[in-house]
């Protein structure tokens, strides 16, 4: 039995039967043929079943000697569990070696999130006061405001935003449908801004001549792809914000961090954000604490 092997067998499963997202088959997919380039080189072992924790312990020591995060690790560790998991339910092995092993301790971090007032600069104002917009009044113009305006006013994941297809989309119910992991479906109210936005887009969209059916399309009319957006989502938070992270994933933090600001319940934002459980969207209130904390320190006259 070659590791390999079993390998590919592991990513079809997370294809095929699980529906996960192709970003993260492809994490699982470099970490474990990482670690199996790994044990090969130094152990001279290619089948799983002569693999002891002493040899995930080893490969760990080598990734924290080569100044690997914490976080990765812990990432890395993370798919070599559930490709031993694997093995175990198709009865290709007997125990998981890797329950043995312990992960780094991982510094817990806030997630970013960019000031309500920076993104009201960025939608509602002029660039420098004058009067140039922000974004060009065409088909890459009003694109690009969408994608933002998703992504800040429904919270959507990126690989989402990619998929939405007009068909998705409901104007006089102002809602759109998200397939999230694992396939699952939400319903996700839009504002009465983005109806019109999205209501405006996909007429200059259709007279581009462009007919693919996702939303969003590059003016050759090929699929958005996940590096295209990013780039757009960098380039317009460079004009409003300093802070260091400027990705899609931020405005989905900032999404839920300002909803939880202005009084939303926990849940419903879990909701929202479709997560699978209110673990991971209990990390928010961390950051409404921090705010408190801030608020009390600066405006209490004993502070």
């Amino acid at each position: 039995m070659e590791m390999l092997n079993t390998i590919q067998q592991f990513i079809n499963y997370l294809n095929y039967e699980k529906h996960f997202s192709g970003h993260t088959v492809l994490g699982y997919q470099n970490d474990l043929a990482q670690f199996s380039t790994f044990i090969k080189q130094q152990f001279e072992i290619e089948s799983p079943l002569l693999i002891s924790h002493q040899h995930i312990r080893t490969w760990l020591v080598d990734l924290m000697n080569n100044n690997i995060e914490p976080r990765s690790i812990s990432r890395k560790l993370s798919a070599l569990r559930s490709y031993f998991k694997y093995l175990i339910k198709e009865e290709l092995i007997a125990t998981n070696p890797v329950a043995k092993v312990q992960a780094p301790k991982v510094a817990k971090k806030l997630p970013s999130f960019i000031e309500e007032q920076n993104l009201s600069i960025l939608f509602d104002q002029k660039v420098n006061n004058n009067q140039e917009e922000f974004f060009a009044n065409d088909f890459e113009g009003q694109r690009n405001k969408l994608i933002l305006l998703l992504f800040y006013t429904c919270g959507v994941r990126l690989s989402e935003l990619i998929e939405l297809k007009t068909s998705d989309f409901d104007s006089y119910r102002q809602t759109i449908k998200v397939l999230g992991k694992r396939n699952k479906e939400r319903i996700i109210p839009i504002t009465k801004e983005l109806n019109l936005e999205l209501q405006k887009y996909l007429v200059i969209k259709t007279q581009q001549g462009l007919n693919n059916e996702q939303i969003f399309a590059l003016s050759s009319n090929n699929k958005m792809y996940p590096k295209a957006v990013y780039n757009i989502v960098k380039r317009f938070l460079s004009m409003v914000t300093t802070i260091d992270k400027k990705s899609p994933h931020v405005l989905r933090h900032t999404f839920a961090t300002h909803l939880l600001n202005k009084g939303a319940d926990l849940n419903a934002i879990k909701e929202l954000l479709g997560h699978a459980s209110l673990a991971a969207t209990q990390v928010y209130t961390h950051n409404s604490i921090e705010r408190l904390k801030n608020i009390h320190k600066t405006r209490h006259p004993r502070a």
